[in-house]
């Protein structure tokens, strides 16, 4: 049984569209994937780029780390995929606890994939007001267990197994950050690196409190949902995005965005016109999550590379969307996105792109490019934009309003879509089985 959590009941009807300004991560702390339910990637007090340096690197943790970190009051919270989470000292970097809550499972014993071992893979998500860390932990035996963790001690607090029933978790990956709100914890799924066995895109909303979990599953076969941002809130719903499914000639729910009530029934839907060429050639929607702008817009881009303006209110089922403009012709965007200022940066295979939105005239036009690099997931501190070039193993700041470069800093290896994040002041990198504090003296 889950430990009870200080959060309001869903909403059980469409919230209007939200009108308010862009929010940076709620006093400093950074509790789930950038820094807040929508996803936006971003604090007001940034690290000077001319002056960025290394404050400490940690001690090599015990798997690779794929999720983001967490900043939660003077800990860094870290995931790995050793099955682990780790406490790290925001000042220091010291480790404060290590818990470990499984056996993570070989790559070789599973049917396909790309990460070995495999253990924690999504971000999870921290609820402040009950002191909790959600993490969703692959072990031996294979399967998938929600673990509640004390933030303050590191102590398990419950623990639950949530694959549902007729789910294979050889082939099913939890590689999307948890979301919170309204009391449940959602959680989603995809498949493994080259879409092995039955696997079908899922969504488990799991309450905090203990009672019974509900799912929803994807209708068409496969159409996972892997994209690293995982489910994304607005008004006490989640969007999430499906990648290609197995041809029909009807569009059902893959290549798609969803708007899913709390209870997991879907409140609406958008698909683009294209859908059969995006499921057939596996250039779909499923490799990023809507970036959430004011006014009640939405963007949404995908491995084609083009990014759909959306209405969040009205998703415009098949052919909708509101406007269209070319991202990442020829590369596709892959990861999360942060949104600031009216900008949207969005992460391509072959750069970083800023799109500029118009909110009044209902309109997105690309404002720059910072090529050259497989760009990770970026965010935003003050006014400027950091990135981690992955296939380079460094981390590149440009000003979040020209894109001109400010720094260039060598990192190491990193894992692919490579999540850095924030605190005042403060910027945290995983770089593959460490975490990297930077800082301006």
């Amino acid at each position: 049984m889950l430990a009870a959590a200080a959060c309001g009941a869903g909403s059980s009807s469409p919230a209007a569209p939200s009108t308010t300004t862009t929010t940076p991560a709620a006093g400093g702390a950074w509790t789930t994937y950038q820094g807040d339910a929508a996803r936006h990637g971003y604090v007001t007090a940034g690290v000077d780029p001319a002056r960025a340096a290394r404050r400490w690197v940690s001690a090599t943790l015990d798997g690779q780390v794929y999720a983001q970190p967490l900043v939660v009051g003077d800990q860094v919270l870290v995931a790995t995929e050793g099955d682990s989470v780790y406490a790290l000292d925001r000042t220091t970097g010291a480790v404060r606890w290590h818990t470990n809550v499984g056996q993570p499972v070989p790559g070789r014993s599973l049917p396909c994939g790309n990460i070995d071992p495999v253990g924690i893979t999504g971000t999870p998500v921290v609820d402040r007001g009950a002191g909790l860390l959600y993490a969703v932990a692959f072990s031996a035996p294979l399967h998938h267990e929600l673990v509640a963790i004390d933030v303050a001690t590191g102590a398990v607090r419950s623990r639950r197994t949530i694959d549902v029933p007729g789910s294979d978790p050889a082939v099913q990956s939890q590689r999307p950050a948890l979301a919170l709100t309204g009391g449940k914890v959602f959680v989603a799924f995809g498949g493994r690196d080259g879409d092995c066995g039955p696997y079908r895109g899922r969504v488990v909303a799991v309450p905090t409190s203990g009672g019974p979990q509900a799912s929803f599953t994807v209708a068409a076969a496969q159409a996972g949902i892997w994209a690293p941002p995982g489910p994304v809130v607005v008004g006490g719903d989640v969007l999430v995005v499906t990648g290609n499914g197995e041809p029909t000639g009807q569009p059902v729910e893959s290549s798609s965005v969803l708007r899913l009530s709390p209870d997991l029934a879907v409140r609406d839907i958008f698909t683009p016109a294209n859908w059969r060429q995006l499921d057939q050639n596996d250039t779909d929607l499923g490799s990023t999550s809507p970036a959430v702008l004011d006014g009640g817009l939405l963007l949404q881009g995908g491995k084609e590379g083009v990014g759909y303006l959306l209405d969040a209110a009205h998703l415009g089922g098949v052919g909708g969307q509101v406007a269209s403009v070319d991202v990442c012709p020829g590369s596709g965007a892959y990861g999360g996105t942060a949104v600031a200022a009216g900008i949207v940066l969005v992460p391509c295979r072959d750069g970083l792109v800023a799109v500029r939105v118009d909110v009044s005239a209902r309109s997105a036009t690309v404002a720059w490019r910072a090529g050259g690099m497989d760009a990770g997931t970026p965010i935003v501190a003050g006014s400027t934009a950091w990135v981690v070039d992955i296939g380079r193993g460094r981390l590149g700041a440009f000003d979040l309003a020209t894109g001109a470069r400010q720094a260039d800093l060598p990192l190491g290896p990193v894992t692919h879509f490579a999540p850095l994040a924030a605190a005042p002041s403060q910027l945290f990198v995983p770089t593959d089985r460490k975490i990297v504090a930077l800082t301006a003296p």
